[in-house]
Formats: C-alpha cells, sequence, structure tokens
C-alpha cells in the first residue's frame, strides 16, 4: 500500500485522520473482541459459557446503537462517536490491570470482573458505532468515497494481521501475564490515538428528523409478510445462529484441552484472515458475472467441511492435528464469501430507492440473535466443574453444526438472483472487519444533504 501523501492522492490526504482512526481502532478490537481476549478469559479459568457471553456482547448490544442514534439531534455526529469511543478504552483497565495482578490460579472475582468490564466495552462501543459512519459520510466528498473506503479497509487490515503477528510473538517469547499486559496496553494506545484522530476530524449539521416511528410501524412488515427480503433473512440469521460459535470455541478448546501454545492459536488466526483474503479475491472478479448464490453455497459448503474436519480431530485423536491450518483456512474462506456475497445479494432483494430500513433490520436482527448463539452453547459445552470443555457436547456441537450447514445449502436453492452488477450497500471494511460493516448498517437516521464538509484545518490536524 503506498503511503498517503500530499503528493500523490491530495484530496484523500485531506481525510488523512479519517484513515488513521481506522489504523488506530483496528489495534484496539483485534485484542478487545478477538482472539487474545478469549485466550485470557481461559487463562483466568473461565467456562465456556462465561467465554461466549464475553464474545457475545458485542451482537447483543447492537439493539443499542440503534437506540443511540435518539441523541444525535441533542449531541450531534462528533460528540456521540468521542463519547462512545472515548470511554470504552477506560474498560479495557479491568483486563490490564487483572493481567498485571496475575492470579496463580482461579478466582471467580477476576471472570466476574471481566465479564463485566467487556459487557461495558461493548455498550460504548455501540453507542459510539452509532454516529460514526453517517459523520464520515457527510465529511468525505462522494467523488472519492470509494478510495476512501478502500484505503480504510487496508488501513484496518493491515493495524489487524500486524496485531496478530505481535501477539503471537510475544506469546512465544514472554510468560502469559507479561504478553496480556502488553497486549491490553497495545490495545489501550490504540483506543488513545483513535480518539484523538476522531478529534481532529470536523463535525457536521445534527440531524433533525429521526425515522423511529416509521421502523416501528415498518419493521414488523419487513420480518413478517412474505416477500425475497423475508426469505433471506432468515437465511442470514440462521448462518449467523450456525457459525458465530465457531471460532470463539475452537480457540478455547485448543488452549484449555489440548494445550497448544498462545502463539500457535494467534497463528491459526492468521492463517484464518488468509482464507478471509484468498476467498473475496477469488470471488471478486466473479460475481458481477455469476452472481452470489455460488459463494453462498461455497461458505455453506467451507461450513460443512469444517465441522466434519472438527469433528474427525475430536472423534479419532490428536494425530489428525495436521488438519487444523486446512480448517482455519477454510474457516476464513467460508467467513469471506458469505460477507460479501451477502451483501451483494441483499441489495438485490430491495428497491435502490429505499433500503435505509431494510438493510439496519437486517444487520441488527443477524447481530442480536446470532449473538445469542455462543452463550446458549457455553451452557452446553461447560463441563460439570464449569471448567473446559465437555468434549462429547463438543462433538455433538460440530454434529449440529454440519447438519445446519447442509440446510443451509438446500435452502439457498430457493433464493431467486438476476445475475449482473449491483450497486453495493455500503463500501466499507467487508473484508477484514465484517461485523464492523454489519453494524454500520445500523442507520436510522436520515444524514444531512450530501455536501462535504471543509476539510480540517492543516493546524487543528497538527
Amino acid at each position: 500500500m503506498p503511503l498517503l501523501s500530499q503528493k500523490n492522492d491530495p484530496e484523500l490526504y485531506a481525510y488523512r485522520r479519517g484513515l488513521h482512526f481506522a489504523f488506530f481502532n483496528a489495534l484496539n478490537w483485534q485484542v478487545a473482541v478477538g482472539t487474545p481476549t478469549v485466550l485470557f478469559m481461559e487463562h483466568l479459568g473461565a467456562s465456556p459459557f462465561e467465554v461466549g457471553l464475553v464474545f457475545a456482547w458485542t451482537f447483543l448490544l447492537t439493539p443499542a446503537q440503534v437506540l443511540a442514534t435518539t441523541l444525535l439531534p441533542r449531541l450531534g455526529f462528533k460528540r456521540l462517536t468521542l463519547a462512545g469511543w472515548g470511554a470504552r478504552g477506560w474498560f479495557l483497565l479491568v483486563p490490564l490491570l487483572l493481567s498485571i495482578y496475575a492470579p496463580q490460579q482461579r478466582l471467580a472475582w477476576t471472570v466476574y470482573a471481566m465479564v463485566t468490564a467487556m459487557f461495558f466495552y461493548s455498550l460504548s462501543r455501540a453507542v459510539g458505532a452509532a454516529a460514526i459512519t453517517s459523520w464520515l459520510y457527510a465529511i468525505v466528498p462522494q467523488s472519492i468515497r470509494g478510495r476512501y473506503w478502500s484505503t480504510d479497509q487496508m488501513m484496518g487490515g493491515t493495524a489487524a494481521v500486524g496485531t496478530l503477528l505481535v501477539c503471537a510473538l510475544l506469546f512465544a517469547v514472554l510468560p502469559p501475564y507479561w504478553a496480556f499486559t502488553i497486549q491490553y496496553l497495545i490495545a489501550i494506545y490504540g483506543a488513545w490515538m483513535a480518539l484523538r484522530c476522531l478529534g481532529s476530524l470536523p463535525d457536521v449539521d445534527r440531524p433533525k428528523t429521526m425515522s423511529l416511528r416509521h421502523v416501528a410501524a415498518h419493521t414488523p412488515k419487513l420480518i413478517f409478510r412474505p416477500s425475497p427480503f423475508r426469505y433471506y433473512l432468515w437465511v442470514a440469521v440462521s448462518y449467523f445462529i450456525v457459525t458465530t460459535p465457531v471460532g470463539p470455541f475452537t480457540a478455547y478448546y485448543l488452549k484449555s484441552s489440548v494445550g497448544l501454545a498462545a502463539w500457535q492459536i494467534m497463528l491459526f488466526a492468521m492463517v484464518q484472515y488468509l482464507g478471509v483474503i484468498g476467498g473475496n479475491w477469488f470471488m471478486r472478479s466473479r460475481t458481477d458475472r455469476i452472481g452470489a448464490k455460488p459463494f453462498l453455497r461455497l461458505s455453506f459448503l467451507a461450513y460443512a467441511g469444517i465441522a466434519a474436519g472438527w469433528w474427525c480431530f475430536l472423534h479419532f485423536g490428536g494425530w489428525l492435528g495436521f488438519l487444523l491450518p486446512l480448517l482455519y483456512l477454510m474457516l476464513g474462506v467460508g467467513a469471506g464469501c458469505f460477507t460479501t456475497s451477502n451483501l451483494n445479494y441483499l441489495a438485490k432483494t430491495l428497491p435502490e430507492n429505499d433500503r435505509a430500513l431494510a438493510v439496519a433490520v437486517h444487520s441488527a436482527l443477524t447481530a442480536f440473535l446470532g449473538g445469542f448463539s455462543p452463550v446458549i452453547w457455553g451452557f452446553f459445552l461447560r463441563k460439570e466443574d464449569g471448567v473446559g470443555l465437555n468434549l462429547e457436547a463438543f462433538e455433538l456441537f460440530f454434529v449440529f453444526t454440519f447438519v445446519c450447514a447442509l440446510a443451509l445449502l438446500a435452502v439457498v436453492q430457493g433464493l431467486k438472483e438476476k445475475t449482473g452488477h449491483v450497486e453495493p450497500l455500503l463500501e466499507g471494511s467487508w473484508l477484514f472487519r465484517p461485523f464492523r460493516a454489519m453494524t454500520y448498517l445500523i442507520n436510522l437516521v436520515e444524514r444531512p444533504e450530501d455536501k462535504p464538509a471543509p476539510p480540517p484545518a492543516e493546524d487543528e490536524q497538527r
């Protein structure tokens, strides 16, 4: 990726603080809601239920993002974003202090402290996410938005991959609690720098109207009235329910039951990112020509293969360990293909002039209902003493995943699709942060006119 400078892209350079935010923000979320926090919970002695709960907070608190839009007429886009993004960094002091305290044995209060801290982290994150995309859309001129969001994706992806590499190195050379301490310091630094970048951006006019009454009247119709949108909505909801628990519980199993080193698990997460990149690279030049349905099928087949591979690994023993890199690669391919083809197909179910509410319902419902899945499975997967995974139940989990993936493969046949190009619902970070892109779609606010705000003055940016 070329360095952004006044010389090579003067138009984009004026909005570089927003792109810097994407980079530093990725330093934060990759640790706070990713594999490092799952491993930290396991190190504290958390049960699968508690791990699933922490992982699910981001999804379950999606409705708070919708409700936070009611504050926009009073606070405006910038103040609401800064309030949410600023508050979340403080809650990372809890895992930082716990890693410094370094308990030598399971202490229940440390796990409860993490569950509570991550609840408030995710809540404040949801509040900040309610305004940020509309704010950036009002700031960045339409003529360069494509370049802006593509660069945003590259900046965030670079930081996310780099963070995983650094975390793997820290786990390889340092004692666990020292490694966690440095990782949470990186996350807090990322939150602080991201806040500084946002603070240098100009504000825009506050919205004058809200569409919550329209939402209350029309949302039930979208969910329950027969239509191509409703059919696909419940396909997507089913996908999220089936697939959301796979990532956190496989990482938890490899650490708690197999005893792999944390740095090895981080490398598997890197392989998953390679699968996301590879899946998107393969489909990028083909989606417009052959449509989204073939890649939805590919995603469901990938998850069926993942479930079968994990069941074999669990049932026949560790000698099938050579399958793990392939399974993580397939996990990335499956997630990457679904994330991109999902939004491509969804756009084809909606009229171009009336998408906002339907897209908001789709993203909120898939995230919210999908978020329950890790919590429920965490309850059934825990051992009687609450620590570690019940391996028989874990095998049943993959049987369930396999059967559901095949059922989705059959259901997708009922989707009607006309191939050809469709305007994307949002040009954003589909590749490296799928959930971030999904939550960005929750936008029930009528944005100001498409008139770009003046770029930040040079002295304000420094």
